[in-house]
């Protein structure tokens, strides 16, 4: 299918071929027919994308202060990957569109093929032929109201939430700053819930142009905008003021102190500094309120990717309502777009759309839409990537996911490997999945994971994927006879671990990633303490937080870190002992601490089948200066430190060995080994009973947590 993206690096718009999507639970596949350009949030992303480096320094010091933060906890090497993929990725434009459902997913009640919905959300409703939308980013367009009028729905959104945030009542006066798309939108909405408007703009064209919509009163930002406002209120001012308006400087917020009444509400819809004069405002005591996108429920994951809608007795209106309320005042007339809409561009002139909104060509505009053919061949689902040569190995190796640790870490080392071609790569977005062939010389991009399960060319799977469909993808790819690299963790209940365990006893092609095992440093200190007997291991992790929205707090989805990231260090401890574990105890920090919930505070012990105990303290609280990890081990007389996999000291009788290299955690000797199993017939890396051992055990210690009780494995 075609698809609007823009590179962010040197910011060039193209319209690519990239994997049409598929259908899937919890949302709608729809085939567009319109679309709405942004004047306001895709001009920003556009602008941005154009400027230099320096310039996009300047105008996101919040990126550069994660640029700075990352460069701390990982190094000059790993920051400058992780800031070159993203300067080089592929961005998606676009976030409210219109048009027919071709597929419903399980879950999504009340729609059905054919229906004609309006979509939103940046990264579901883009610039594309064929979009996936959750259910409750989708609303269905009534009768009477054309698919270019629905795709503006989203906008329409934005300025209902703002009128919201007002709560202006019948017969208020309310001030809107900035006559744009929405602040033209704005207008008619409080117009049509009773209100006497005022409208103010730097551009006399926009004003008339509100003024055909009934305006009560429009002026031009030079006009005397305070006097004629005291005016028409009788002296009092107006009941609320709100600002659609972009501005580089804070005048609209200086203007919306003057005109507001004592204690009125002042909205923030439009992109305006917030440099609130303190004087006017304390004066006033206004009432100063920021209007968060399209309503209750942005960026929520809940609410928009699962499918949770809020109860209307509590929430009256969320983002989806809002939609609807807009689409329904298009249906009876209250708000019309005939005027709003001045351009109607095919897709395949994207390029003159885009010229226009950011200012390259000098014409008036406000509604920009793209127009897509309602009928058309059926997307392809296998994209070729150009200058790639069809070729085939001894290690023909596809993805599905391909995030930031597959595309930093794992695919670069692949790409070192003898014997192996990147054959396909799978993502939940096709753009990702282009965008990864490209940067990366995979010869296709694919648009579902079954697209690499049946690729009988494809005989190494490698899954990178959320950690809920690990399990899954692992057992299918085993039962097609492919070689299976899962990166941790394995599965997430004992009923998934035993799925992918039926297959691997068939199977035993499987490897997972607990790269720590593979580490000079660790292989130095097994070697040290050869013919120890029981050991005691010691491990402190100190992992630093974690946005606790992040989908690897979900418990569904990422499992927690617990199961997500502690696993790599169950398996370290049974590496080093070289023993299979046989008991876990394991607690985490409680009430009335919060970060009890999210359980990444945690210590575990583990009892092993050789006699050795090991340790774990994995942590979110300490300071990152720390450094993250540290190992101790003792026995026999030795004693042994691993420090982040760059230091390892060996102490025997009075007497320091040590170990220095780069920070070196595995994964180059991990994969290594996988491929030459592939190509060479050599033995798995990890054998499928330690894969068993270090996932259960870490199934087991979230069991223990909740029991308060030993777990027996």
């Amino acid at each position: 299918m075609k698809q609007v993206v823009q590179n962010y690096r040197t910011g060039a718009l193209a319209l690519e071929d990239v994997p049409s999507p598929a259908s899937r639970p919890g949302g709608l596949l729809v085939r567009t027919v319109a679309s709405a350009v942004s004047a306001g949030t895709e001009k920003t992303k556009v602008d941005l994308a154009r400027k230099s480096l320096v310039g996009k320094a300047m105008a996101r010091p919040d990126q550069v202060r994660q640029v700075l933060d990352t460069l701390k906890k990982e190094g000059l090497v790993n920051t400058y990957n992780k800031v070159r993929n993203k300067l080089d990725s592929l961005s998606p434009l676009g976030y409210s569109a219109a048009g027919r459902v071709l597929a419903v997913g399980e879950g999504c009640e009340g729609f059905a093929v054919g229906d004609a919905v309006a979509c939103a959300g940046a990264g579901y409703a883009n610039h594309a032929e064929l979009l996936w939308v959750p259910s409750n980013l989708c609303t269905k367009i009534p009768d009477g109201v054309a698919f270019e009028e629905a795709a503006f729905s989203t906008i329409g959104a934005i300025a209902l939430q703002g009128v919201r945030q007002a709560e202006a009542r019948f017969g208020e006066t309310v001030v809107v700053i900035g006559l744009g798309l929405i602040g033209q939108l704005t207008v008619q909405l409080l117009r049509a819930s009773g209100c006497r408007v005022i409208g103010v703009d730097v551009d006399p064209w926009k004003v008339e142009l509100a003024q055909q919509h009934g305006i009560d009163l429009a002026l031009v930002r030079s006009q005397d905008v305070v006097g004629q406002t005291y005016r028409l209120t009788d002296g009092h001012g107006a009941d609320a003021v709100i600002i659609t308006a972009a501005a580089p400087d804070n005048d609209p917020v200086v203007l919306a102190g003057e005109l507001a009444r004592d204690r009125a509400h002042v909205v923030m819809v439009g992109a305006v500094p917030l440099d609130v004069p303190r004087t006017p405002y304390y004066e006033k005591e206004l009432d100063v309120r920021l209007s968060r996108s399209y309503g209750p429920g942005r960026y929520d994951r809940g609410y928009e990717e699962k499918g949770l809608d809020y109860p209307i007795g509590y929430v009256r209106w969320t983002e989806n309502r809002n939609m609807d309320a807009f689409l329904r005042a298009l249906e009876t007339k209250q708000v019309s777009l005939a005027k709003l809409i001045t351009h109607r561009v095919p897709l395949l002139d994207v390029e003159a759309a885009y010229d226009l909104v950011s200012g390259m060509v000098k014409e008036r505009f406000l509604g920009v839409v793209l127009k897509y053919p309602e009928d058309g061949p059926p997307a392809p689902r296998v994209i070729p990537t150009p200058g790639v040569r069809s070729t085939r190995s001894t290690a023909n190796v596809s993805f599905i996911g391909a995030g930031a640790f597959a595309g930093g870490t794992l695919i670069p080392i692949l790409k070192m490997l003898p014997g192996v071609t990147l054959s396909k790569v799978c993502t939940a977005s096709g753009l990702t999945a282009r965008d990864t062939a490209i940067r990366h010389g995979f010869m296709a991009s694919v648009g579902e994971p079954g697209d690499i399960l049946r690729d009988e060319a494809t005989n190494v799977v490698f899954i990178a994927t959320r950690h809920d469909s690990h399990a899954s993808l692992a057992a299918e790819a085993l039962r097609s006879g492919k070689a299976v690299f899962v990166e941790k963790p394995l599965a997430l209940t004992r009923e998934q671990l035993d799925e992918v365990l039926a297959a691997a006893e068939h199977n035993p092609q499987l490897t997972v990633g607990f790269n720590r095992r593979f580490s000079p440093h660790t292989r130095r200190v097994r070697a040290a303490l050869a013919g120890a007997g029981s050991l005691i291991i010691q491990i402190r992790v100190n992992a630093g937080p974690i946005p606790a929205k992040s989908w690897l707090h979900d418990p569904a989805v990422g499992g927690g870190r617990l199961l997500g990231e502690v696993c790599h260090f169950i398996d370290l401890a049974q590496a080093i002992a070289g023993a299979r574990i046989r008991r876990v105890y394991a607690s985490g920090i409680g009430l009335p601490d919060p970060a009890s919930r999210l359980r990444d505070n945690v210590c575990i012990n583990l009892e092993l089948t050789d006699g050795s105990i090991a340790s774990i303290a994995y942590t979110s609280k300490g300071d990152v200066s720390l450094g993250k990890e540290r190992v101790e081990v003792f026995g026999g007389g030795v004693s042994a430190v691993i420090d982040d996999f760059r230091t390892t000291t060996v102490l025997r009788n009075g007497r320091a060995d040590k170990l220095e290299t780069k920070q070196d955690k595995g994964h180059v000797e991990e994969l290594t080994r996988f491929i030459k199993m592939v190509t060479a017939d050599a033995p798995p890396p990890i054998s499928v009973a330690d894969l068993r051992s270090a996932s259960l055990a870490t199934i087991a210690a979230l069991e223990s947590m909740t029991l308060g009780a030993a777990v027996e494995i």
